[in-house]
């Protein structure tokens, strides 16, 4: 027989309740700013619903009613420097933090609402209904609640998407060298999801201070907790990570302040991230002003049992038995609040003169539609004062060195003469810099607070380094090892980092760069050959750069770390090896957005191209004979295409081939062709050919893979095409 011997994890998973003592120990003071946060919130959202029955409210109206003892629990011992993000559900954490904030300090009963306060509530509620005076511009909304000042790092319309950030963001108060903390709060339903697990993995792997906060409400819309999972008690996934785990009855505020507490002291200590579990209870469904009985997925009774435990009755049922309050003060506690919205409310609609008896919001306080796209990216005003040349201007010496070592020596280079540079991927650490040495001597020099290796774990650490980038006290580098890989992490790419600075109407910069490698012709299959410029160029708030020179390489990342945008930085396996050479000297440059390099001068027709494919054009070109001007796009994303070389050009040959290496269906030359045509139509005299690979990835086989991808012969028949469309011989 086998021996056995039971396992256990060793890590403390308690259940904490209060008891009478807890109540009569409690500071009067904080029981009582808990009971005005409590109404001031209720009455809020109270006034949100409202407004969504009469459709006022344009989206989704989640409201908290019934969850509010969580947030203010969790929340009433914050600094205004911790900070909060938390999910879909989120007017009560985003109030809980705003108010604390604004408050500076206990609430006074008798005065519950001053100047300030009634200026927030009226701001928030003014985001929900989309309008100008909300915190981003009426552009967030119910979902995207964000006030930095405050802490309130932004509520997250994606189930999970907010657990990467708020852990990137507590690396950074780390290593800041505060004892700030984070607080990312979620649901049952997120408690499944890949993007809290892994932020749970690096949480605990790095000993970062931030708290999982769980609100679980038991459904996910109408699906219940026990029908998702094995054990409902989502607390335990704490055990798997090693992550210390308190669960209470989210319905009694002061349960969930003393487990806070408990948690906040481990994580400013230094000891690493916490779990928090609250049961609480949503008194309606899932969106709008009707229970979750009306839709048949609780029962009446059940609502009426949670209904009596309402954290309000609750809070103010112990202060009455303490004789810390009486019925005239909690009654007027309501009152207040409910006057301090119908007076929001009244500033921000008026009566329909149009529909008898009826409201709206008042026109003038809508945001001025000429502002749809303002704010999508940066103005690139960053770069002024900079060192802005072309590297072939340069007279001085030169040195000589491969591409891959021109990578490795300008991210040198910017990490010596900027300490908030940090680089962080999967081996990025280890083997001589990385799998390819484009992170070759870093770790040695810059040690591993600074070059981070980091699991197989791409949503997790792309998230991690966008809440770093968000935070913006340091410039995070990430290296995908191969592009494919950003479908694992697409949420966090494209939903949040691309998003952020637009959603929450120019609050954020973003300073973060990602790097990956073009690896067409290496063997390495379907999975990891893609060229992710055409997906990357479809999506908003992406900035592209792409090198065919190691030249042009130090000056393009160079622009990129110096940017408030994220850059996607695309490289290229077949250059890696080249001998190349870059200036002697200081490598200090920048190459900015706007900049194409014009390779090749001619007149027939106008190649544009990027990467690799730069070789292949002008190889191409020799071989056909045609008076091809050959441009290196060198950037490539809407807002940072050189329109200017481009049109100039196109105005000169009339012809334009677009000469890319990839598939055809993710191809970036579809939606180049696109926007020339609307751009320069009038100019071509033949519709715009384009040089792709074929339809399929590239796959193993090295007959199939060079079948797939578009090489030298390839451009050549491409211009051979065109020639023959305009009559040449």
């Amino acid at each position: 027989m086998p021996k056995r011997r039971r396992l256990q994890t060793g890590v403390e998973w308690v259940q904490l309740q209060t008891t009478p003592a807890d109540w009569q120990a409690a500071d009067p003071a904080l029981l009582s700013t808990m009971l005005g946060q409590l109404h001031l919130i209720r009455a809020f959202e109270e006034s949100v619903l409202d407004l969504a029955a009469d459709g006022l409210v344009h989206g989704p109206a989640h409201s908290s009613n019934g969850q509010e003892g969580g947030a203010v629990g969790s929340i009433v011992g914050l600094r205004s420097t911790d900070a909060v993000n938390g999910s879909h559900r989120g007017h009560h954490q985003f109030l809980a933090k705003a108010i604390h904030h604004v408050a500076t300090g206990p609430l006074d009963a008798a005065a519950l609402v001053t100047s300030p306060l009634q200026d927030l509530l009226q701001r928030t509620l003014a985001e929900i209904l989309g309008l100008a005076q909300g915190f981003s511009g009426g552009r967030g909304g119910s979902m995207h609640l964000q006030w930095l000042e405050a802490g309130a790092l932004g509520t997250n319309a994606i189930v999970g998407g907010g657990a990467p950030i708020a852990t990137g963001h507590a690396w950074a108060q780390k290593h800041a060298a505060t004892t700030d903390v984070s607080i990312n709060y979620f649901g049952d339903g997120a408690s499944q999801i890949g993007s809290v697990l892994e932020s749970m993995n690096l949480a605990a792997a790095w000993k970062l201070p931030v708290m999982y906060f769980i609100e679980n409400n038991l459904y996910a819309v109408s699906t219940h907790a026990e029908e998702v999972t094995a054990d409902p008690r989502f607390s335990v996934r704490g055990q798997g990570f090693g992550i210390p785990s308190w669960r209470v009855d989210g319905m009694d505020p002061l349960a969930v302040h003393l487990a806070t507490d408990e948690a906040l002291a481990r994580m400013r200590a230094g000891e690493g991230p916490a779990i928090v579990e609250a049961e609480v209870y949503r008194f309606f469904h899932q969106n709008g002003p009707y229970p979750g009985s009306a839709f048949g997925y609780r029962t009446k009774d059940e609502e009426t049992g949670w209904r009596a435990r309402d954290p309000l009755e609750l809070v103010a049922t112990r202060m009455r038995e303490l004789s810390l309050i009486d019925d005239g003060t909690i009654a007027s506690m309501r009152e207040q609040a409910q006057a301090a919205m119908a007076a929001a409310v009244a500033n921000l609609t008026e009566d329909d003169p149009d529909d008898d008896g009826r409201r709206r919001i008042r026109p003038e306080l809508w945001p001025d539609p000429a502002v749809v796209d303002t704010g999508i990216r940066g103005d690139a005003s960053e770069l002024e004062g900079l060192d802005a040349r072309e590297p072939e201007e340069h007279a001085g010496a030169w040195r000589e060195m491969k591409f891959v070592d021109a990578v490795a020596a300008t991210m040198d280079r910017r990490m010596e003469t900027d300490q908030r540079i940090i680089v962080l991927g999967e081996d990025v650490h280890r083997l001589n810099g990385g799998t390819n040495g484009a992170t070759k001597g870093l770790a040695q020099k810059y040690g591993p607070d600074r070059v981070i290796g980091t699991p197989i774990s791409e949503n997790g650490f792309f998230g991690l380094a966008g809440g770093v980038a968000l935070d913006g006290r340091f410039r995070p580098v990430v290296e995908f090892m191969y592009p494919d890989f950003m479908w694992v992490a697409a949420d966090q790419v494209f939903n949040q980092v691309g998003k952020a600075r637009h959603m929450f109407g120019g609050n954020n910069t973003v300073p973060l760069v990602l790097r990956t490698k073009v690896a067409m012709g290496s063997g390495y299959g379907s999975q990891h050959l893609m060229d992710p410029a055409g997906i990357f160029a479809t999506q908003p708030g992406w900035r592209i750069a792409a090198a065919s020179t190691a030249a042009d390489y130090v000056g393009l990342m160079n622009a990129a770390l110096a940017l408030e945008d994220p850059v996607l930085v695309i490289e290229h396996v077949d250059l890696y090896g080249q001998a190349d050479r870059i200036p002697d000297g200081d490598l200090d440059y920048v190459i900015p957005p706007g900049h194409a390099a014009v390779r090749r001068s001619g007149s027939e027709v106008t190649v544009l191209t990027y990467l690799s494919m730069v070789g292949h054009a002008l190889e191409a070109v020799e071989q056909t004979g045609i008076d091809a001007e050959v441009i290196d796009l060198r950037w490539l994303d809407r807002a940072s295409l050189d329109w200017d070389t481009i049109g100039d050009s196109i105005r000169k040959t009339n012809n334009v081939l677009i000469v890319e290496q990839g598939a055809r269906g993710p191809s970036y030359g579809g939606w180049l062709a696109d926007e020339l045509q609307r751009r320069f139509f009038d100019w071509l005299d033949q519709p715009i050919e384009r040089v792709t690979g074929g339809e399929a990835s590239p796959s193993i086989s090295k007959v199939l893979e060079r079948a797939a991808i578009a090489g030298t012969d390839d451009v050549v028949a491409g211009l051979q095409r065109m020639r023959a469309a305009w009559g040449g011989r």
